[in-house]
C-alpha cells in the first residue's frame, strides 16, 4: 500500500505544480479554459437529463457508487492499522524494551537452524499485543521424524522467545517441506 500512496501523492502533487505554474504564467488563459471545460459539462449533463432522464439519474448513481466504493475502499485501506513490527519487553527490575519482530526472526533463525536435519528455516514472525505468534517454514532431510522433530522447534522457539528474549509467546505454527532424495525420486 505504501507504493501505491506514493505513485498517488507524486501524481496529485505534480498535477497540482503544473496547474499552479500554469495559474501564474497565464491566469486569464487557464481561467478562462477552465470555465470553457466547465460550462461545457454543464452543456452536456443539461443535454443528457433532457434528452433521457433515467439514464442520467442511472449515471448519477452509478457515479456516486463507484466514487464511495473506490475511494471508501482507498480511505479503509490507509486508516486500517498495521500490525505492530515491535513487541515490548518488560523486566523484573521494571525497564522495558522494544524488540522487533526481525530480530526475533533472525534469531529464531539462527538457533533452529543449528538443529540437525534442518536445511532451511524461514520464520515469519508477527506481534499480537505483549506476545508474538511465529510460523515456522522449515525444509529438512526427507527422512526426518516429522513429530520430534516439530516438538524440537517448538522448544527451541519457546526456548529463544521466552527465556532468552523475555517476550510471551502465542501461537507456534511448523510448516515442513521434505527435500527430495538422494537419486531425484520421492518417496
Amino acid at each position: 500500500m505504501n507504493v501505491f500512496n506514493r505513485i498517488v501523492v507524486v501524481l496529485a502533487l505534480l498535477v497540482l505544480l503544473i496547474a499552479l505554474v500554469a495559474l501564474a504564467v497565464a491566469p486569464f488563459n487557464v481561467l478562462n479554459a477552465a470555465r470553457a471545460g466547465v460550462d461545457g459539462l454543464q452543456t452536456l449533463l443539461t443535454n443528457l437529463a433532457q434528452s433521457s432522464n433515467i439514464l442520467f439519474v442511472i449515471m448519477r448513481a452509478a457515479a456516486i457508487l463507484l466514487a464511495v466504493l473506490v475511494f471508501g475502499l482507498l480511505l479503509a485501506l490507509e486508516l486500517r492499522r498495521s500490525s505492530p513490527r515491535s513487541v515490548r519487553v518488560h523486566t523484573e527490575g521494571g525497564s522495558q524494551a522494544a524488540v522487533t519482530t526481525d530480530s526475533v526472526a533472525r534469531r529464531l533463525t539462527w538457533h533452529i537452524a543449528q538443529l540437525a536435519d534442518v536445511l532451511s528455516v524461514t520464520p515469519v514472525v508477527s506481534a499480537r499485543g505483549r506476545s508474538v505468534n511465529v510460523r515456522i517454514d522449515l525444509e529438512t532431510q526427507p527422512e526426518v521424524d516429522v513429530p520430534m522433530k516439530t516438538d524440537e522447534v517448538v522448544g527451541v522457539a519457546r526456548e529463544v522467545i521466552t527465556e532468552r528474549m523475555g517476550l510471551q509467546l502465542g501461537k507456534v505454527e511448523v510448516r515442513i517441506k521434505h527435500a527430495p532424495y538422494q537419486g531425484g525420486a520421492d518417496a
